[in-house]
């Protein structure tokens, strides 16, 4: 849950709101629910790489299939990977 208030409130209810909106337009609410859900989608696909790629490398790591170099290379592209696809929450051009 979050909690929103205008910028014509009170002090009080724009201390204690998650997101203070300017204006009387209720415009940036919208965005706000719009960037939540691309949030909540790519959080999502972030935890689907991550697990994809635990159960392949695992396996292979305890087979003795995975020489360390590769095990190291091949965990720091997964987490480039999902910082990349993080990187698409930024603002729409």
């Amino acid at each position: 849950s979050v909690s929103m208030s205008p910028s014509s409130a009170a002090d009080i209810t724009q201390n204690t709101a998650d997101l203070v909106f300017q204006g009387r337009k209720l415009a940036p609410v919208v965005l706000a629910l719009e960037t939540a859900r691309r949030a909540r989608q790519l959080i999502l696909q972030n935890l689907i790489l991550s697990i994809s790629y635990n159960l392949l490398a695992i396996p292979l790591a305890i087979c003795g299939l995975v020489t360390p170099w590769l095990a190291a290379l091949s965990m720091s592209t997964s987490s480039l990977l999902v910082i990349a696809n993080s990187f698409r929450l930024g603002p729409k051009r």
